[in-house]
C-alpha cells in the first residue's frame, strides 16, 4: 500500500506534463513558420530546451534529424520509475 498517494499522483502528473511538452516541442519543430519568440512556443522552448540540450551534446543530429528527444524521453521514463518507486517504498 502506498503511504503517500497524493505525492505519487503529483510526481506522476509532473512527469506526464513534461512528456507532453517534449512531444509538443517535437511537433512544433515540424512547422517551419513557428515564431519561437511568441507564446506559447517560447514557453515550451524554454522549458524543454534546457533538458534536451543535455542529450544534444551526446547525440548530434544525424542526417538533419534530432534523435535527442527520444533519448530524453527514455531517460525521463527511467527517472520516473525510480522516483515513483522510491515514493512507493516510503
Amino acid at each position: 500500500m502506498v503511504r503517500f498517494p497524493m505525492l505519487l499522483k503529483a510526481v506522476n502528473g509532473l512527469f506526464n506534463m513534461f512528456y507532453v511538452l517534449i512531444i509538443l516541442r517535437i511537433f512544433m519543430t515540424w512547422i517551419p513558420s513557428i515564431d519561437w519568440e511568441q507564446q506559447p512556443a517560447k514557453f515550451i522552448r524554454i522549458v524543454t530546451d534546457s533538458y534536451l540540450e543535455v542529450f544534444r551534446r551526446f547525440v548530434p543530429p544525424l542526417g538533419g534529424l534530432d534523435f535527442s528527444p527520444i533519448i530524453a524521453i527514455i531517460v525521463l521514463q527511467i527517472l520516473q520509475g525510480l522516483i515513483t518507486g522510491a515514493i512507493g517504498n516510503l
